[in-house]
């Protein structure tokens, strides 16, 4: 060998760095590569840049404009590389292959600015599809409640996920698994639902969905945001101790253990004076020590800096980041502010150990290696000098939007359907008269956003873009509606705004009305973004009355003595105070670009309608906190108060246009297959109990059932919700078809957090009810735990598995399931 060959001593001694060894164990790889790190390198790697970030009042995070004019120029803030990228699809109009065009020059720049070439995490907003131009717009995750199916959502999830990753995409900020608590919160529309298995089940099934693609899911908000008092966005939240546990942790608890999700994003509001990006007892004790999680934890965007300018719980950026550190979050998003320059002077002056910045980076590191961002690509194109040769750049292609069809149609609620004094026979509405005058009224009848929640991109950036198209087909309910009902003479009038009080157009509408013979009333909400809607992140109200003049809209429609079918396309529940004046009702929660379809076939009979209420709908507009999981004190109507909390339409309502029986229930212990004589089951406080029914389609239409099992702990040390969700399935029958559908209830599904602070089983009665809502329980029984009182930890049973058995065949149609989507059909 002569010299000129003798290989460069740098790059030979690149080639025997052992965090380079594919061969050796990821935390052996960790430790050389931060060992050989300078601190601002490492720090390099717990942030993150927004590129492109609008300063113009258009903010799509809290506060936005406030921080985007101090970020350092970006080829300074990568020269010791760079732990994430901010919404490089998300943040402006970008064709998907300009996009991965964009994303793959960045982390050319990266990589090639930095001594170990390490490329960024690029993260993106996924919660109803990637939040970029001319994606799928799925629906809303109350929406995915509403479908009681989390086989759906895992498949959503999945389509999801496999168009992220393509485009060079490392992680999804979704799900949201905040449970909702109060339909004044302007981000009720971003959570699943107001039951925490509900939540779980549906919000795991999202992790793994997406995860399975490689794409990492980040679970949010940690922890118990949706309690903020007065439902106020980020305002404090004052809950107990059993109440955080039991019903805001159990989500994310699953979605952990269940999920094996890789990163959670810490919530803005503090607990009892304590914000959590700044709580160690959170983020480092329960989250990691208790609740077994090893991911990443990043700051919901600016909330580092809060803890300066909006909590005062830090005089400084470098007090702000020396308190995150030490709580326990990874990584400062959206950009860098508090953990650069302020996190290396809080180092070297003594403020900070620098043990702790080695911990958050090696997590990051750890996450990179096991993405396979630091090991080369073992199978290169040659021809390929961006990284996207071969992409498929269709984030909309026909499967997705098949995809959210399913979905959108499963999501819609039938809410109530009579006709008062019909004849015999016709004393339903719905469907519609195929070939009758119908007058559509409405603001959101011909608005093709109307059904676009405010993570959408249409919704959340299309607005600070105007005269930029959707990049998506959409098809409003009025043109769906016609398309559905070719025959139907169908005349329409906007009659108001979503918002504001603007009376004018009022009496041209009441004028179309009066020449039909039925009226559809489509009204609700404007998903928007800090007072830019009706709903939405920073769009809270003190009030449940459709917003505008939506309401006194109705009423002068209902006075014209016509049914009037409601259609409500929202992102909270509303107080319909008029119901029982109006023919039928419908509740659509923003169920995404193929929402106008899904409601227009729900109103033709194309679609039976099969949603069920992931949320109570208020009876009341002055606003108070949801009923539902209160003990019974907080739920029912008696002589202490003269206020009636119970609800217009209980938590898992919805009608259908079949019928459906329920029958034969039986609580089966293991021990005691037979069942004893006169008395209830009996099984041990670490046993379980099989609970069966039968149900059969008593109608002449193939429809879809959401079959809820509910408990009740009558006497406990502790007062417990009036009933709770302990499983479900959704199970699609034809006509005459029954199936027999069985819950394996373990006795750790009646666990709760006792006198003491501790989660336990207690012994004692279990009633047990399964029916067709909260309210609607056709069936009841009980069993008896019996034995000691015991502790559950970690181990402890989380999910009610559901057998399904088709009747009318020997075999199941399906085994061992937990509570989720059933719909097979034979």
């Amino acid at each position: 060998m002569t010299v000129a060959d003798t290989p460069d001593s740098a790059v030979l001694s690149a080639v025997t760095e052992p965090w380079r060894d594919q061969a050796l164990p990821i935390a052996d790889r960790v430790a050389d590569l931060l060992g050989r790190m300078t601190l601002e390198e490492k720090l390099g790697q717990m942030y993150s840049i927004w590129l492109s970030g609008p300063a113009d009042g258009n903010d799509v995070a809290p506060l936005q404009g406030e921080f985007t004019a101090e970020v350092p120029p970006f080829d300074e803030l990568i020269r010791s590389g760079l732990g994430q990228l901010t919404r490089v699809f998300g943040t402006r109009p970008l064709h998907p292959a300009q996009g991965a065009a964009e994303l793959a020059k960045l982390q050319t720049m990266i990589t090639q600015s930095s001594r170990f070439g390490i490329p960024a995490m690029a993260h993106e907003e996924c919660l109803t599809g990637l939040a970029a131009w001319c994606a799928t717009a799925f629906p809303t995750s109350l929406a995915w409640g509403a479908s009681f199916n989390a086989e759906i959502v895992r498949e959503m999830a999945t389509a999801i996920g496999a168009s992220m990753g393509a485009a060079g995409v490392h992680q999804g900020l979704a799900p949201v698994l905040d449970v909702a608590r109060d339909p004044r919160w302007g981000r009720l529309e971003e959570t699943i639902g107001g039951d925490p298995y509900l939540v779980a089940m549906l919000g795991t099934a999202y992790v793994r969905g997406l995860q399975s693609t490689g794409v990492i899911a980040t679970l949010k908000h940690f922890a118990g945001y949706s309690g903020s008092r007065a439902g106020r966005n980020m305002a404090p939240v004052s809950i107990g101790r059993r109440e955080f546990a039991d019903v805001f942790l159990p989500p994310f608890e699953m979605a952990i253990r269940d999920g094996g999700a890789r990163s959670v994003m810490h919530s803005y509001a503090d607990i009892d004076g304590v914000p959590p990006a700044a709580d160690r007892a959170l983020l480092t004790d329960l989250l990691r020590d208790e609740l077994g999680f090893d991911g990443i934890v990043v700051a919901d965007y600016y909330g580092i800096s809060f803890l300066e300018t909006l909590h005062g719980v830090a005089g400084s950026p470098a007090e702000a980041a020396a308190a995150a550190l030490r709580a326990g979050v990874d990584v400062e998003l959206p950009n860098v502010r508090c953990y650069g320059t302020p996190l290396a002077d809080a180092v070297r002056s003594g403020l900070v150990p620098e043990h702790l910045v080695d911990r958050a980076a090696g997590r990051v590191l750890k996450q990179k290696f096991e993405l396979g961002l630091l090991d080369p690509d073992p199978d290169p194109d040659p021809d390929d000098s961006t990284g996207t040769k071969d992409f498929d750049f269709d984030f909309d292609p026909p499967a997705h939007r098949d995809l959210a069809r399913r979905l959108a149609e499963q999501s819609v609620v039938l809410l109530a359907n009579s006709r008062a004094g019909g004849a015999r026979g016709q004393d339903r509405e719905l469907p519609l008269d195929p070939a009758g005058p119908i007058a559509v009224v409405g603001p959101l009848a011909d608005d093709p956003l109307a059904f676009f929640g405010c993570y959408t991109f249409p919704r959340h950036v299309g607005h600070a873009h105007p005269g930029t198209s959707a990049g998506i087909p959409l098809n409003p309910l009025l043109a769906a509606l016609r398309q559905e009902l070719p025959s139907a003479r169908i005349t329409y009038a906007r009659g108001c705004d979503v918002m504001g009080d603007d009376r004018s157009a009022i009496p041209a509408a009441l004028d179309c009305a009066s020449r039909a013979d039925t009226i559809v009333a489509v009204l609700g909400d404007e998903s928007g973004l800090f007072g830019r809607g009706s709903t939405g992140e920073g769009c809270d109200v003190s009030d449940l009355r459709l917003p505008g003049v939506q309401a006194d809209l109705l009423d002068e429609l209902i006075a014209l003595g016509k049914p009037v079918v409601l259609v409500l396309i929202t992102g909270r529940p509303y107080a319909i105070e008029c119901h029982a004046k109006l023919a039928a009702i419908v509740q659509a929660f923003f169920p995404g670009q193929e929402g106008g379809a899904a409601i227009a076939g729900v109103l033709s009979g194309r679609v039976v309608p099969s949603g069920k209420l992931p949320v109570e709908m208020p009876l009341l507009r002055g606003a108070q906190q949801s009923c539902y999981l209160g003990a019974p004190l907080a739920g029912e109507h008696n002589m202490v108060s003269s206020v009636d909390p119970t609800p217009l339409f209980p938590f898992g309502h919805g009608l259908s246009y079949t019928t459906f029986e329920y029958s034969d229930l039986l609580v089966l212990s293991d021990s005691d297959p037979d069942g004893p004589a006169g008395s209830p089951t009996r099984i041990g406080t670490d046993g379980a109990v099989e609970v069966g029914c039968t149900v059969r389609n008593t109608g002449d239409r193939v429809g879809a059932e959401v079959v809820q099992l509910y408990l009740r702990d009558p006497v406990a040390q502790v007062a417990r919700p009036a009933r709770f969700l302990a499983g479900f399935a959704r199970i699609m029958l034809r006509p005459g078809q029954a199936s027999r559908v069985t819950f394996r209830l373990h006795a750790d599904r009646t666990a709760f957090h006792g006198v003491a602070g501790a989660r336990i089983v207690e012994a004692g009665l279990f009633e047990v009810a399964v029916g067709a809502s909260s309210a609607d329980l056709r069936l009841r029984g009980q069993f008896e735990l019996c034995g000691p009182e015991r502790r559950v930890g970690r181990d402890r049973v989380l999910t009610t598995p559901v057998t399904i058995m088709d009747l009318s065949v020997p075999t199941p149609s399906t085994a061992d399931r937990s509570s989720a989507d059933v719909e097979s059909f034979r």
